[in-house]
């Protein structure tokens, strides 16, 4: 895996882009998008809601292909939960897998659980490791 600096939004088009999601599907059926990259990719795919709702309602809080380039990185069962380091293992191993499986040769995903999920990234880093081969730039915004 490789570490990047950079606006996640640079890549669509580029290579896959995983945006971290959680498992709450309200009563209306959209996915509830929560904060950071996946709120941005929700005002950039108005779709998106009502797609990621559909597959967590079928098929549970699992990294789902959801179309356009666009993967979904599960590392919560709700938006009033802190990230899970267990959810967040098991998101990079069927990342990897579904990578595999499509034959993807770059996917880019945000520090899942690091941002406003308050993990520390020395944490997290050594369970993506695990999984994720130099396929996958793990991307951060550069300092403000």
């Amino acid at each position: 895996m490789q570490e990047i600096i950079g606006n996640i939004w640079d890549y669509p088009g580029r290579a896959v882009v995983a945006i971290t999601t959680n498992g709450q599907v309200p009563r209306n059926g959209r996915a509830a998008l929560g904060k950071g990259c996946t709120r941005e990719a929700g005002a950039r795919f108005p779709w998106l809601a009502e797609r990621l709702g559909i597959l967590l309602r079928d098929h549970g809080n699992h990294v789902h292909y959801l179309g356009e380039g666009l993967v979904s990185f599960p590392v919560e069962h709700s938006p009033f939960e802190n990230p899970d380091l267990r959810l967040i293992e098991q998101s990079a191993r069927e990342l990897a897998e579904l990578a595999d499986r499509h034959e993807w040769p770059m996917i880019v995903v945000p520090r899942p659980g690091c941002g406003g999920g308050g993990l520390d990234w020395r944490e997290v880093r050594p369970i993506l490791a695990r999984y994720l081969d130099d396929r996958f730039h793990i991307i951060t915004l550069p300092p403000s």
